[in-house]
């Protein structure tokens, strides 16, 4: 279970079959260092590593434990790439900043088997690809434009026929595809446990129990205090993501949190297991509320989607999962489903994510719409390298000024209209 959350969203697999974690005490008492990191997520463990590596003292404050967020709930995915296509990224940001954007997050996936392999970290690490599905005729065209673009750049990556597409999924619930071979998935609780670790032999500092609860400048250096203690830095990056609070304002306002829930079955029988996913690829389909499914390394089913703020709606999402594995998984009816768990995913108004300025020496990354175990893993090494000196305008990724979203207050009404609007959309087929 999920220590200290919502018993509706708290039973997570993940947490159910974790490594041991790594000592990460309570700060305790006044700490100097180069480089204070506020979250430990994929963000925060990578930049804390990279900068490590790199000769920082960087110290990571956590306010529960490391992977507590969305780092250790989510589906596991290692998805490539941008949510927006290479083309209207440079289009957006011209040739030398988008062509840079699209590098640095096409090959994230890379930079996440990379670490995995360097520092041999245990998270069933599959770098098998990464299937899109597309459920319609509008969503098929959009595959085809993705593969062309991409391609066009050199990535490993192919359009997949529908009976293609159903014999790896096991299933003919889609129309087509495509699969993205530098992605693939993992156990992101273990992948952020292993992180932590690394950062640690590192030299890094690695703190749980460590909320920040005040941020200050004392001259040229900034003071972050917690319960026990303090860390006094030259420079700091926020990477609480979705779990962004009142810290460092307007930062909360850049991103929506929605929650995003998953269940799990048992473990199948063998015969039942290898009949869906054989390759093990984890697939999410092109629906406006997004459906992304998987098997893990014991054979259990795994199906995530869209959840809500409140129980209720939370309660009644999950049961829908449920239903639409089953059909589209019929062997899957006569087995239960153990576990079941959500947690917030940030999601931007225009599906990019933000390095934002918060001041001198102060940076934040955040936002990276559902796609947050390749793009933070990459985020956090490129912040890295401007804790340790690369100017801003040398970075793979434009920073700006904050840009808090209008009428931010009001954010759940509006996702709650969205949702029921894309919910309609999608019955349609449309």
């Amino acid at each position: 279970m999920i220590a200290n959350e919502r018993p509706v969203i708290a039973d997570s697999l993940w947490n159910a079959t974790a490594n041991p974690a790594p000592d990460c005490p309570p700060l305790v008492g006044d700490v100097e260092a180069d480089l204070a990191i506020v979250g430990g997520g994929f963000t925060g463990l990578s930049a804390a590593l990279h900068a490590a590596e790199a000769g920082l003292r960087a110290v990571v404050l956590e306010a529960e434990s490391p992977g507590w967020g969305a780092s250790g709930r989510n589906g596991g995915q290692v998805d490539p790439g941008l949510y927006v296509d290479p083309d209207a990224v440079e289009a957006r940001f011209g040739r030398d900043v988008g062509t840079r954007m699209v590098s640095l997050m096409g090959g994230a996936g890379q930079l996440v088997f990379d670490l995995i392999a360097r520092h041999g970290i245990q998270c069933d690490a599959r770098p098998v690809g990464w299937i899109r599905a597309a459920h319609n005729a509008a969503a098929l065209q959009d595959i085809r434009g993705k593969v062309a673009q991409w391609q066009q750049r050199g990535a490993d990556l192919r359009f997949l026929e529908r009976d293609e597409l159903a014999a790896m999924l096991g299933t003919d619930s889609y129309v087509g595809g495509l699969i993205d071979m530098r992605g693939g998935n993992l156990h992101p609780l273990n992948y952020t446990l292993g992180l932590a670790e690394a950062a640690l032999r590192a030299g890094a500092g690695v703190h749980g129990q460590s909320r920040v609860v005040s941020a200050g400048r004392d001259g040229a250096a900034h003071v972050l205090r917690t319960a026990r203690g303090s860390v006094r830095a030259g420079k700091v990056l926020l990477c609480t993501n979705g779990y962004t609070d009142g810290l460092a304002p307007p930062l909360a306002q850049e991103v929506v949190p929605v929650r995003s829930v998953q269940v799990a079955t048992d473990p199948l029988p063998p015969d039942v297991a290898a009949s869906i996913l054989p390759g093990r690829q984890a697939p999410s389909d092109l629906r406006r509320l997004l459906l992304y499914f998987r098997m893990d390394a014991a054979g259990r089913f795994i199906m995530g989607g869209r959840g809500g703020y409140g129980d209720r709606v939370t309660v009644a999402r999950m049961e829908a999962l449920r239903r639409v594995s089953v059909k589209m998984y019929p062997q899957l009816a006569p087995f239960g489903w153990r576990h079941a768990w959500g947690g917030f995913v940030a999601v931007t108004p225009d599906h990019y994510p933000r390095l934002v300025r918060m001041g001198p020496g102060m940076m934040a990354g955040l936002g990276y719409n559902g796609r947050g175990v390749a793009q933070a893993t990459a985020m956090g090494r490129l912040m890295a390298e401007w804790a340790a000196g690369r100017p801003e305008a040398e970075l793979d990724f434009p920073v700006t000024e904050p840009q808090p979203i209008p009428f931010h207050a009001l954010r759940r009404l509006g996702v709650a209209a969205t949702v029921l609007k894309y919910r309609m959309l999608d019955g349609l087929g449309l």
